[in-house]
């Protein structure tokens, strides 16, 4: 039987990568496991999708005289675009001589940790083009658009746009095996968020890799873009877009504590600058102090306080078990990054 792999990478462009991809027809022996699911295949069956090529000089990952790049396959979703025996492989970039790339952030990252486990809050917006000219989708229904106020989980024309996308991108994610927890319009007229729940930081940082992926191509099909700048209509009144980042040990769910909650506050403060150089490029302008955040240039930590940089929810802070929110990483910042650099700062807090 012939499937369908479309190979999904990260590219070498800076400071964010932008993702790839291309399609590679195989012939597989599915001996007697046409009446098995797509998801149930791919999970039993990863072992049978090569390694492949692609020339890494278009994609700033090698030079023409040795422009060979393989792609090194790491997770398999079922691709509920086109349906059945078809699947997105979301691969690890390496050298021709399998070394990794030095794109390749995912190979740089320990063995993950199931129990640590992380929320992302994907904040983004969606952009038409027309003849040079680029607006948020749902700007073309006003001159000019009231102020935010009744955009945030609007109904409603004109005040929601962009629903038939992120509801068929929902859809999406859910058909394929990623465990997508939510979606809501946001504060900006044409911006939305949906949410990402992963045990462990690689398979955490994948799902929103790959959750990515899903939302650019669907968009694709509208001509619209997908926009993932922290600050996408610049110096304004509106607001940026982040990817507030949730996070819980199982100490954190089991043990808690006010101490260990304010120690992990405290050591997360003394490398603020480290967290910022990770969560993204044009962050600044997104970080003012105003809009719900933090200054970049400052620290804090407070309690159902969306203007710090760590928020702790009220329910955590009823029993001070549960998870804190990291409202610093930009909408357009590498899960992967974000991942390893808060498993870092954790870990170290366990060992002293």
């Amino acid at each position: 039987m012939k499937i369908k792999l479309e190979y999904v990478w990260l590219d070498g462009y800076e400071p964010e990568p932008n993702l790839r991809s291309k399609i590679k027809v195989l012939e597989v022996p599915l001996e007697g496991e046409t009446s098995v699911s797509p998801m149930h295949w791919a999970r039993n069956n990863f072992s049978k999708i090569p390694d492949w090529n692609f020339d890494g000089s278009s994609t700033r990952q090698a030079e023409g005289k040795l422009s060979d790049c393989i792609l090194k396959p790491v997770r398999a979703y079922p691709d509920p675009l086109k349906g059945g025996f078809s699947f997105f492989v979301l691969c690890e970039v390496l050298n021709s001589d399998y070394s990794p790339h030095v794109s390749n952030v995912r190979s740089k990252m320990e063995s993950e940790d199931s129990s640590m486990w992380f929320g992302f809050e994907q904040e983004y917006v969606f952009r038409w083009f027309n003849k040079g000219k680029s607006l948020p989708v749902g700007f073309e229904n006003f001159d000019p658009p009231e102020e935010q106020g009744k955009y945030y989980c609007s109904v409603g024309h004109p005040y929601s746009a962009g629903r038939e996308i992120s509801e068929q991108h929902l859809e999406a994610c859910l058909a394929c095996g990623i465990n997508i927890t939510g979606t809501n319009a946001e504060v900006m007229l044409g911006q939305w968020e949906y949410q990402i729940f992963g045990r462990g930081e690689k398979t955490a940082a994948d799902d929103l890799w790959m959750s990515r992926f899903l939302l650019i191509r669907i968009a694709e099909s509208y001509k619209i873009k997908v926009d993932l700048h922290p600050k996408p209509m610049g110096d304004s009144n509106w607001n940026g877009s982040g990817m507030h980042t949730n996070f819980s040990t199982y100490k954190m769910r089991e043990t808690g504590g006010k101490e260990y909650f304010d120690s992990i506050c405290e050591e997360l403060s003394k490398s603020h600058q480290m967290a910022i150089s990770l969560y993204g490029s044009d962050n600044h302008l997104r970080l003012t102090g105003n809009h719900e955040t933090q200054s970049i240039h400052k620290f804090s930590w407070g309690v159902s306080d969306r203007g710090a940089s760590i928020r702790i929810p009220v329910s955590t802070s009823q029993t001070w078990k549960g998870y804190l929110e990291d409202r610093r990483p930009g909408s357009n910042a590498d899960p992967y990054k974000i991942t390893s650099y808060l498993s870092s700062v954790l870990n170290k807090i366990e060992q002293d």
